[in-house]
């Protein structure tokens, strides 16, 4: 029998046993876990999601995919549950629950959610048994945040929000492909530590093509930001305003006379100083709920006639229905002309579990009983942008800006010449989450290229460009307005066109390498053991 020399067996053949210690690899997972949670936004020490992974890498190296979905899901809840930590007051708040059950709910949470890295490092470990690592370690990576459910969206690629230079191939493929990016980087970087944790040599031919995706996408963006600012200069103007009411969770509710006379006030302050083609007020600003059929007649005659501008803002209607509910309500964005006329609606379609609705509450509506601070909140259907005149406004409510396969549904439509996102964070507290938001939210503007405009009940409310700067934002819980020009753009990018489809290629290729046999030295198919593969 012949024996193969290790340039012919992919590097992770090459180990026969795990190469770190059971302890010393939980620790590389809990270090990733911790790298991931500073570099995302929140933190921001963005520079550390390009070495992230690499703990994981190491702590995968000879492991067997069981041992390897573990430590994944390791990192996994450490990251989870270091930046998510704004849930439990969350749950407390709008469940009804104890602090303990809140607590209790949200480990079980974080621990499913968890599953999300160990899925990634399972279809690593199962992968490398046939491929070699790096087309599987991006193709599993991509797959697990495409695939597995949870709460609310986030995506390895957020850690370099702050860094336009990076994020500009999300017109291609959206904020996955700026995942792709980092996490090439961290696959090359990797391969060195790799190499000495194998006892072989630095195989430069397996680092370096990793190495120059993000070289080629810093390039790539240097040129598509210039051209992209030379289209704004071009493009037509327009002075828009957006409202920070600042009401409490409390307050919102209980003193609705008082959340409109703040955005009556300050619209009116804003539109004495100059002319403004549109003003932007968050969600639900216009607390008390209005029959969704007699809305049309409310608002004008309500407030929205006396203002003379056109405005974007968020409401609650009601409908009657049949079953225990009595009522169900809509989240909804309304869109009015300088006279005050209602010209379109949009409904918030992803749903808060427990603040909007209550699980499986429509089905079963005894749930309400021992969660009674759950809504009765109903998802929206339709996608159509919101009209203002000869323009369209994509519009999403709160957590429809984070979700891409959402954003672009509602940005389909080719005469769309703007974004803009009604949101309410208050529920959070004066926490990273607002910040966490408007980071995630970013990669709309880009990903579409237009102008995107974010008014928030108590920050951070932001202008951002379709490069994905932010021009202009608000403070947390403060009462602020901010007026800035934006440029109406229309056309198509790649990922309008393309979607996330095209990630179900690496999808289909890591389940292929995962479940795939081997080809056995008879030529028969079959499982491989990894000391035999080793050594043939």
């Amino acid at each position: 029998m012949n024996r193969a020399t290790n340039s012919d067996l992919a590097p992770e053949a090459l180990a026969v046993t795990p190469s770190l210690p059971g302890a010393w690899a939980a620790a590389a997972a809990v270090l990733c876990g911790i790298f991931y949670f500073l570099a995302f936004p929140g933190i921001d020490l963005w520079p550390l999601g390009f070495v992230a992974l690499i703990p994981l890498r190491l702590a995968l190296v000879g492991q067997t995919p069981r041992r390897a979905f573990w430590l994944g899901w390791l990192s996994g809840l450490v990251m989870i549950s270091l930046g998510f930590y704004w849930m439990v007051d969350m749950m407390k708040q709008f469940s009804g629950f104890s602090a303990p059950i809140c607590m209790l709910l949200l480990l079980i949470v974080n621990a499913f959610e968890a599953g999300r890295m160990g899925l990634f490092a399972w279809l690593y470990a199962r992968g490398t048994q046939r491929f070699s690592g790096g087309l599987v370690w991006l193709s599993a990576l991509v797959t697990s945040e495409l695939i597995f459910p949870v709460l609310f969206f986030w995506s390895f690629g957020a850690v370099l929000h702050n860094v336009p230079v990076f994020t500009q191939v999300a017109e291609l493929g959206g904020v996955f492909a700026v995942t792709l990016v980092v996490a090439s980087a961290n696959f090359g970087l990797s391969e060195f530590l790799v190499a000495r944790i194998e006892r072989r040599p630095v195989s430069l031919r397996a680092a370096l093509p990793y190495l120059l995706v993000p070289v080629v996408a810093g390039l790539y963006g240097l040129v598509r930001m210039h051209q992209v600012d030379q289209r704004v200069a071009a493009a037509p103007k327009a002075q828009i305003g957006l409202v920070q009411a600042n009401m409490s969770l409390l307050g919102k509710r209980s003193r609705h006379d008082e959340g409109m006379l703040r955005h009556l006030r300050a619209t009116r302050e804003l539109t004495a100083k100059q002319h403004l083609d549109l003003v932007i007020w968050s969600e639900t600003s216009v607390m008390g709920a209005m029959l969704e059929e007699n809305a049309a007649s409310t608002v004008p005659r309500a407030f929205a006639a006396r203002l003379h501008v056109p405005l974007l803002f968020g409401a609650v209607l009601v409908k009657p229905v049949s079953d225990a509910r009595e009522y169900a309500f809509f989240n909804s964005a309304l869109v009015t002309d300088a006279q005050g006329e209602v010209h379109g609606r949009y409904d918030k379609q992803e749903l808060v579990p427990f603040s909007e609705h209550m699980p499986l509450g429509r089905e079963l509506p005894s749930l309400y009983e021992i969660s009674p601070n759950s809504g009765k909140f109903e998802p929206g259907e339709l996608n159509d942008p919101l009209p203002l005149g000869e323009h369209r406004i994509a519009t999403l409510i709160c957590n429809d800006d984070v979700v891409p396969a959402l954003a672009n549904r509602v940005t389909r439509d080719t005469n769309t010449d703007l974004l803009a996102n009604l949101t309410n964070d208050a529920w959070f507290g004066d926490t990273t989450e607002p910040w966490i938001h408007l980071a995630l939210a970013k990669f709309r503007a880009v990903e579409h290229r237009r102008f995107f405009i974010r008014s928030t009940n108590s920050g951070v409310s932001a202008f951002i460009d379709p490069v994905g700067r932010v021009l202009a934002n608000t403070e947390t819980f403060k009462e602020q307005t901010l007026v800035h020009q934006i440029a109406w753009l229309k056309g198509r990018t790649v990922y309008e066109a393309l979607g996330d489809y095209p990630y179900w290629i690496p999808g289909l290729f890591a389940a292929y390498a995962a479940f795939s046999g081997r080809r056995r030295r008879d030529g028969r198919p079959g499982r491989v053991p990894r000391k035999a593969a080793a050594l043939e």
